[in-house]
């Protein structure tokens, strides 16, 4: 059964939304000023900047956040195996679970 969608009003550069969703009322207006910050951070590089090339260039650098912390999740993962395999080395035979 799916939970009941919450609307939820939200402002991102200067413009009111109305959001439904199933997520808690909090989270979506707690993304929706992420996003609204890295608006707000593309206008203040770059003020003359049409809208929709600023929130495209917003979305690019969100986007590239999360590829960053994707990469950074993969690595860590990868390193956790390789010490994980080392300690099962140290760890003598009999002493294994």
């Amino acid at each position: 059964m799916t939970e009941a969608k919450h609307a939820v009003e939200v402002t991102i550069g200067g413009e009111s939304y109305t959001v439904r969703s199933e997520l808690p009322p909090a989270y979506t207006k707690e993304v929706a000023s992420y996003v609204d910050a890295a608006l707000g951070r593309v206008r203040e590089a770059a003020p003359l900047v049409e809208s929709h090339k600023a929130a495209i260039l917003a979305a690019l650098s969100i986007t590239d956040e999360l590829f960053q912390a994707r990469r950074g999740d993969r690595e860590m993962a990868a390193r956790m195996t390789v010490l994980a395999d080392e300690i099962g080395r140290l760890i003598p035979p009999a002493k294994r679970a």
